[in-house]
């Protein structure tokens, strides 16, 4: 018997434990070299481990596990050929009592994977009530996607045209009762915080205790915003096949201003002070794990159109779970838009090993005073959460009128003013 062992691989460098999130192949199952065996969610991503001999699997870790880089998963039998790992054994059946069997086609034996859904299609399910059985998986080897679970909740939740029946004699509607919670319940549920979440929580708390973090608030009018993407939006589209949202424009004002105001854009690192001659602006996206802020590179250096791709592409991918090690490391500031869920006005907490974000909030129509009238206009609220260790509390408020200044002016901000 020859045995191979898999152990967690080296997958970051601030990486030093994972989840086993979910098997992909079950215990005794034959396994190909390089076949996706489990997944693990790390600090940052949910990534799939291969296997690295063929063989029979053989599991040594449960899911839900927490492991150590360098622990292990499992062992691999290499002794053993596909169609000779074990059966279980048959029932024994009377040959009085059996019918004479019907001769039929050989069935093909259904991958491991079939009928497993991805971390973000698990969850999208059990929200939803939806059983994995009741999906057919669209995925490799028959596993489940996002997509094919979202099709199932739009399916679940669109009632199928009824063929047309006699007309019959009306009857009084039927209204349905509304779902009610159990009157005086007293239940309560435990459940093992996901790795993500784990990390999230660790890292918000250490950034309040750690940093010297201060909030400065001012709003901004996106009247000149909002008609720049009116005016421009179709032939933006038919240019570059994406629309021409807000955050890429927030974002070329946040860049400009950053590189005009250096300490914003550095952080502390001991006793020295790093700064950057570029901007790399990490985007905050919600998924069905938690918040990700992979960073947009170079923002200082791309146009509108390439801002706006990268981060479509960014936000599939993290919604997917999909993001590699690489695409979630860096960053220089970040933006956050809770406007998107209705906020309108919070304090946003910094992203070690950063100094600074800017929270963007939702635009709202309000009376304000311009040239002695009072007028209409689409406000937006903004706040400015950063380190008073290294940004001066004069340096965050310039550095904010100098980003409305630059929105309230797009024009200027495209003609690089």
């Amino acid at each position: 018997m020859s045995i191979v062992d898999l152990k967690v691989p080296v997958i970051g460098e601030s990486i030093t434990e994972v989840t086993l999130s979910q098997w992909l192949k079950p215990d005794g199952a034959y396994v190909s070299r390089d076949e996706s065996i489990c997944e693990f969610e790390s600090d940052k991503a949910t990534l799939e481990f291969p296997a690295e001999a063929s063989g029979k699997l053989i599991h040594v870790a449960k899911a839900g596990d927490d492991l150590p880089i360098g622990g292990l998963v499992a062992r691999i039998d290499t002794s053993v050929a596909k169609g000779e790992e074990a059966q279980p054994a048959a029932p024994a059946v009377s040959q009085a009592t059996t019918p004479a069997p019907v001769a039929e086609k050989a069935a093909v034996p259904a991958s491991p994977t079939a009928g497993h859904p991805s971390p973000a299609a698990a969850k999208i399910l059990k929200e939803n009530e939806i059983a994995p059985a009741e999906v057919e998986g669209s995925g490799r080897g028959g596993r489940i996607t996002k997509e094919d679970a979202m099709k199932a909740v739009e399916a679940k939740s669109t009632p199928a045209v009824p063929a047309p029946a006699a007309p019959q004699a009306p009857t009084p509607p039927v209204t349905p009762a509304p779902a009610t919670h159990e009157a005086f319940s007293r239940n309560e549920e435990r459940k093992k915080m996901s790795r993500m979440r784990r990390t999230i929580a660790t890292r918000l708390v250490k950034a309040k205790n750690e940093t010297a973090m201060l909030t400065t608030f001012n709003e901004v009018d996106l009247s000149e915003v909002m008609a720049l993407r009116e005016k421009y939006q179709e032939r933006f589209v038919q240019k570059y096949g994406i629309k021409l949202g807000f955050m890429s424009i927030f974002a070329k004002a946040c860049a400009k201003a950053l590189l005009e105001m250096p300490d914003v854009n550095a952080y502390i690192d001991g006793n020295d002070i790093i700064y950057h001659d570029f901007v790399d602006i990490s985007v905050a996206i919600s998924t069905p794990n938690g918040l990700v802020v992979p960073p947009i590179r170079n923002v200082e250096s791309l146009s509108y159109a390439e801002i706006e791709k990268e981060i479509k592409v960014l936000s599939e991918k993290a919604r997917n779970g999909s993001l590699s090690i690489e695409e979630m490391q860096g960053g220089t500031f970040t933006i956050t838009n809770g406007g998107v869920f209705g906020s309108l006005l919070s304090t946003p907490i910094i992203n070690e090993p950063q100094s600074a974000i800017l929270g963007m909030h939702a635009i709202k129509e309000r009376p304000v005073a311009v040239n002695g009238q009072v007028v209409i206009r689409p406000m937006m609220y903004l706040a400015l959460s950063y380190d008073h260790r290294i940004i001066d509390g004069s340096t965050s408020v310039t550095f904010l009128v100098r980003v409305k200044n630059l929105l309230e002016d797009p024009i200027g901000l495209l003609l690089d003013l």
